[in-house]
């Protein structure tokens, strides 16, 4: 099979997979690299042109942006690979590209205790507000699924999420008992009809709004860190992490899910160890 048919294969692949935004980011790379390899077999790439081609194509951008390239190119070989059972090495696996390419050092994710969650809602200002950081914080939702919520979305305590970042036509997501109270009380105030955004505004008003509450309390928080948040306190209060991963986040991969969790601490450890063996 050459590189054409390989990624033709793979596009059609993609159509039921992942979303438009998606493949039109994957198409960047790969238009290059068939311009480049069309009529070539596939199991005739070797990981030194991969990796000229990379280096190419990536000269003079971020390690986010070449990792990202290089991630996937590496997710082309292995589909065609395993797709049609070919018996060779994905060259994206060789430890010249891994090196090449290699992620940038990640800072250690700030975790956001409780009490400064709750006393920023306690300041929001008001229901709308209040009702955004909850949603992020106490249900897991990402900022952009909260902006996208419609009146027709909400059901009792249930939420359908309407093109979630997975891909799937759509995902539930759930209330506590208190704050569908109040959503309902929110939506029927303010008459909105079943088509209607219920939070009409921007991220960028969100943002400032959390990182505004959070000086307050002089902490550096994004909305993103009340999701992270939400997950890492239902772990801290024994909620098994399957129930976190598929229920709160809405994680496809359990590997997922545990890089939001914070790091435990010694004192925590020593806490637990106590809390289930006894001092």
């Amino acid at each position: 099979m050459n590189i054409k048919k390989a990624l033709d294969q793979y596009a059609e692949h993609q159509k039921v997979t992942v979303k438009e935004k998606t493949m039109a980011s994957y198409r960047r790379i790969m238009d290059k690299f068939q311009a480049q390899f069309s009529d070539r077999e596939v199991d005739s790439i070797g990981a030194d042109e991969v990796c000229q081609f990379l280096e190419s194509q990536t000269q003079g951008l971020s390690r986010a942006t070449r990792r990202l390239k290089y991630s996937q190119l590496k997710a082309f070989f292995h589909f065609t690979i395993d797709a049609n059972n070919m018996n060779m090495k994905n060259p994206c696996h060789a430890p010249v590209l891994f090196k090449s390419f290699r992620s940038a050092p990640q800072r250690p994710r700030q975790i956001i205790d409780k009490e400064s969650v709750d006393e920023m809602i306690f300041r929001s200002g008001n229901t709308r507000n209040r009702l955004i950081l909850e949603l992020q914080a106490r249900c897991g939702l990402r900022i952009g699924e909260v902006l996208h919520l419609r009146a027709e979305d909400v059901a009792g305590r249930r939420l359908t999420i309407q093109e979630p970042k997975s891909g799937r036509e759509g995902e539930i997501a759930f209330m506590p008992e208190h704050i569908a109270t109040r959503m309902a009380d929110y939506i029927s105030s303010k008459k909105f009809a079943p088509g209607d955004l219920i939070f009409p505004v921007c991220y960028t008003t969100v943002r400032n709004m959390v990182s505004g509450l959070g000086k307050k309390l002089g902490i550096h928080i994004s909305p993103h860190d009340l999701r992270r948040h939400s997950a890492t306190y239902a772990s801290r209060n024994g909620v098994p992490l399957e129930i976190i991963s598929k229920v709160i986040l809405r994680h496809a991969d359990l590997k997922t899910t545990q890089v939001y969790l914070g790091k435990v601490s010694d004192t925590e450890a020593i806490r637990w160890m106590d809390i289930l063996h006894g001092k």
